[in-house]
This record gives C-alpha cells, structure tokens and sequence, in this order.
C-alpha cells in the first residue's frame, strides 16, 4: 500500500487529511513537528510526503532541505503563506508541488494522486539520450555515466518532456500543463524555479548552461546535441 507522511501542528488538519487520503487507499502516518517528521521519514520511508511550512522544532523548509538531500520522496508543501515568494522558496528547496490553506481535502487528495502519477509516470523502456546524459523515464533516473544525478519526480519530468523533443521551445504555460495538469493554483513562475534546480544540478556551469537553454521572451528548450 502506498504511504503518505501528513506533516502539521495543527492536530485538526492533520487528521482530516490523514481520513480523506485513507478513504482514498491511502497508508497515512502523521507527524506533529519537524523533528518527528524526519524520523518518521527515516524510519517508515513514506512514499510521499505532505509537508507543512510553519512547523515548530524544525522549520518545515529545513525539514524539506534534509528529506532532499536524503531522498527523492515526492513533496507536497502546505501553507498558509500566500505570497509568491514563499511558494518559489518551497519549490525552490525540492517540493513538488504547493498547497496554500485552507484547502480541500478533496484537492489535497487529487494533489497526492497526481504527483504520484509523476513520480511512478513513463513505460518501461522509455529512455531518452541527450549529450553524455541518459533519462531512464520508467526508474526516474538521469545518469552522466556511471554518475547518478537526483532530480525530483517534477524536475524530471520537466526535463524529459523536453528532450523528448530537443531543439523544440516549449513555452512556460506548456511546461505547467505537462507537470500540472489542471491545477489551476500553479504558476507559470514555478516553472523557472524547476529550471533553475535542474540546471544547478545537471550543468556543469549553471551561468553557461548546456543542455536546457533560455529562449528570451518565449520559454524553454533542450539543445540539439
């Protein structure tokens, strides 16, 4: 069965979320703080985790930052920060995707589904070269080499949907609609935030990238190697 991880103080939401992600088939653990958080994650390794932003103990953008580093767990945030800013931050650290409160427990569940559909998306076999990089869809792995490279399920996904197509611009409302869907709360800023942590990750110089170029004033692509 699959596990989610439900991270908030907030006893109340914590527990609505826990029974609708149940009702839905969901395995769900709650933990109340960020310390806790962690040594669940430790010790359950959850399968996804919904993780609020205002935690005490440890911060929930620190605790993002240590599952990062750790894992590739899916992340969902959760906060009742609206601006822009703090949703960028939260993208910014691997969260991959954002929920401000109040919220639907209905759309908390459809997010979970959705993200998972990600994480688990591509057909075996579904493997795509782009220079000394190799995208193995179905694991969810880039490799340069030997050398593994940890991309999120979302940053992942971005990047393949493009090399898919190399030489190809894709605007930043394409890009949203390959990893969003219908959300309609995504933002076509969170795109630059996905780009931005794949290039720090897979570029050698982030400054002069490679693989994935800008093409001002329109969107994004992948160089033709």
């Amino acid at each position: 069965m699959t596990t989610v991880l439900v991270v908030d103080d907030e006893r109340r939401i914590a527990e609505i979320a826990r029974d609708y992600l149940r009702h839905a088939g969901f395995e769900v653990i709650l933990a109340a703080d960020g310390r806790d958080a962690l040594a669940r994650a430790r010790a359950d390794r959850p399968d996804l985790v919904v993780l609020d932003l205002g935690l005490p103990e440890i911060d929930g953008l620190d605790v993002a930052k240590t599952l990062r580093r750790e894992s590739d767990v899916p992340i969902i945030m959760l906060t009742a920060r609206v601006d822009e800013s703090d949703r960028l931050i939260g993208l910014g650290v691997g969260a991959d995707d954002y929920i401000s409160k109040p919220f639907s427990p209905r759309e908390l569940v459809a997010r979970v589904q959705a993200v998972l559909r990600r994480t688990r998306g591509g057909s075996q076999g579904d493997v795509i070269r782009v220079g000394d990089l190799t995208i193995d869809v179905h694991r969810l792995t880039v490799v340069r080499g030997s050398t593994p490279i940890d991309l999120t399920a979302t940053e992942l996904q971005l990047f393949a949907t493009m090399a898919r197509y190399p030489g190809r611009i894709f605007t930043r409302t394409q890009l949203l609609d390959a990893v969003a869907g219908d959300d309609s709360e995504a933002f076509e800023r969170a795109i630059d935030a996905h780009v931005k942590n794949i290039r720090r990750k897979l570029e050698r110089d982030s400054r002069k990238p490679r693989y994935l170029l800008t093409v001002y004033g329109v969107g994004y692509k992948v160089a033709d190697q």
